[in-house]
């Protein structure tokens, strides 16, 4: 009986665990598209940030806070970090995990910065944070950091 106890409690916990671990995953463009194009979502806000950006930080929050709001909408708010590959394990992990981002999130996977830049859009300077708001054929790219109020404003506008 002790054994059969034991058990479960095991289970119990590895789930808990990995219930509440937020998984990141590694992403390309072409598989970013793909995620997009493919999905069963309508409404599409994909974030651009790293954890090295204040700004970035910042502003995360409201996404959250957006998604949860709106949960029986198709929105899929995506959160793509820029930080480098290599921080993955180090820095991006623990930070999503630290701050209980609930949204999906991922490491952009690309070695040429200005090749995904210019594919996300041709005005994009580069800086973060960034979001891109995608709604059947129409897209709108903002380059800024959002207050509540504006990021909803955008939002309903699709």
């Amino acid at each position: 009986m002790k054994i059969k106890s034991f058990l479960y409690l095991f289970l119990f916990c590895v789930f808990s665990v990995s219930a509440y671990s937020q998984n990141v995953k590694l992403l390309n463009i072409n598989q970013l598209n793909e995620r997009i194009k493919n999905g069963k979502d309508s409404t599409y806000v994909v974030n651009f940030w790293a954890t090295w950006c204040a700004p970035c930080i910042k502003e995360l929050p409201h996404f959250e806070k957006l998604s949860a709001e709106h949960k029986s909408e198709k929105l899929a708010v995506l959160l793509v970090s820029l930080d480098f590959k290599s921080k993955l394990a180090s820095n991006v992990v623990p930070f999503v995990k630290r701050k209980n981002l609930k949204n999906q999130v991922f490491l952009l996977n690309e070695s040429s910065p200005q090749e995904f830049i210019d594919r996300i859009d041709p005005n994009w300077s580069g800086s973060i944070p960034a979001t891109l708001f995608i709604k059947d054929d129409k897209r709108k790219f903002v380059e800024s950091e959002f207050t509540y109020e504006q990021l909803l404003t955008e939002y309903k506008k699709l």
